[in-house]
């Protein structure tokens, strides 16, 4: 089978898209199992599906640029609203980096929750992942809302919510994510389609 040269052109770009997915490469193919499924039943467009992970993708690279390995930052990037969490030693270079990231393309608007601290342990991440597992098993089993409407992250014990979201969903999501275990915040960065 011949693979044409632009296949392997879109591969890092279409790879970038697929994260938080398993990926499989078939003669060329990319194929992302439940990418198809998380975007139809997405209430953002497929293109703003795209530009956030293009924003969460630049956003790293150009911080990893910026700063080395002297903080520790994510990006998550929600119908174009950056959520900013993590790390820093000093307020001046948080300051820099939310300046940074309202420059990236498609950027709307940008949260900056990022703590002025030392970074926090491999444990610490690892509970937080935990913690966020807990939370979306909860969401799912408290059958309130479409679960794939409200993306969860968590840091240093701090859930953040976002999506587009009805208020009913929002509370119902805050409520479930407050009386989980290991979850000392909620903080909510809904847009609000009522």
């Amino acid at each position: 089978m011949i693979i044409k040269k632009w296949n392997w052109l879109l591969l890092p770009l279409l790879l970038s898209a697929l994260s938080g997915c398993e990926v499989f490469l078939i003669g060329g193919i990319v194929t992302g199992v439940g990418t198809g499924l998380a975007v139809s039943e997405d209430r953002r467009t497929s293109g703003t599906f795209v530009e956030d992970e293009g924003i969460e993708f630049t956003s790293a690279q150009l911080i990893r640029e910026k700063t080395g390995a002297n903080v520790h930052v994510n990006v998550t990037s929600f119908n174009r609203n950056a959520l900013l969490t993590g790390e820093v030693p000093t307020e001046p270079i948080k300051k820099d980096i939310e300046a940074l990231i309202k420059g990236v393309k498609n950027v709307r608007d940008v949260t900056n929750d990022i703590m002025v601290t030392s970074p926090s342990s491999i444990i610490s991440r690892s509970n937080d992942m935990v913690t966020t597992t807990k939370v979306k098993g909860r969401f799912l089993d408290g059958g309130r809302f479409q679960i794939n409407h409200v993306k969860v992250v968590t840091e240093n014990g701090t859930v953040y919510l976002l999506g587009l979201v009805k208020r009913q969903e929002a509370e119902s999501a805050s409520e479930i994510a407050s009386s989980t275990s290991g979850v000392r915040r909620v903080v909510k960065v809904f847009e609000y389609l009522d």
